[in-house]
């Protein structure tokens, strides 16, 4: 089975293609992001989103995750990414960024719901986590607003470097939107 598109209201998350290396870079590439997340480096060097772009099919048949470009459906402009990475038959950990330009307008709670959903319905995933560092409470919200309950403060290991982050859960059948 191919990767899917999921639409919402105002949105398409759709598989990436190599003709999006150049906008990931871009977008990815602000000192922010690298700032908010735990895995995405600073300077996004040439070449960083190609070869992460080409690895995502192999996730997906391997069921090892799934990883969709966020695009605006009004004007077909890509502002971020979603995913469930880690992903085993009893759970997935959900991630996201949001080019700068694009925050504050409820996208990645909407990108967020909808692969939830997809996670729980299509996936038929019984958990899904998510985590963020302690300085991104935004991220935060978006976790609580697509279903998720916090469960504690907990030590990541990201790139070799230990980070605190706070660390929720999801259970199918418990959404309330």
């Amino acid at each position: 089975m191919q990767q899917p598109t999921i639409e919402t209201e105002r949105l398409r998350l759709r598989p990436f293609t190599l003709e999006d290396a150049k906008q990931v870079q871009t977008l990815a590439g602000h000192t922010l992001i690298a700032e908010m997340t735990a895995n995405i480096p600073h300077p996004y060097e040439d070449g960083m989103a190609e070869a992460w772009i080409e690895t995502h099919q192999t996730l997906w048949f391997a069921r090892q995750a799934v990883v969709f470009a966020i695009e605006r459906k009004e004007d077909s402009v890509l502002i971020g990414t979603i995913s469930l990475t880690e992903m085993t038959q009893t759970d997935g950990n959900l991630g996201y960024w949001l080019g700068v330009p694009y925050w504050g307008k409820g996208y990645c709670t909407e990108a967020s719901q909808a692969l939830v959903h997809f996670a729980f319905t299509t996936l038929n995933l019984p958990m899904l986590y998510a985590r963020h560092l302690l300085h991104n409470p935004q991220s935060g919200a978006v976790m609580i607003k697509s279903g998720f309950q916090y469960i504690s403060e907990v030590t990541a290991y990201t790139s070799g470097v230990e980070r605190k982050v706070k660390h929720y859960e999801c259970y199918r059948g418990e959404l309330h939107y």
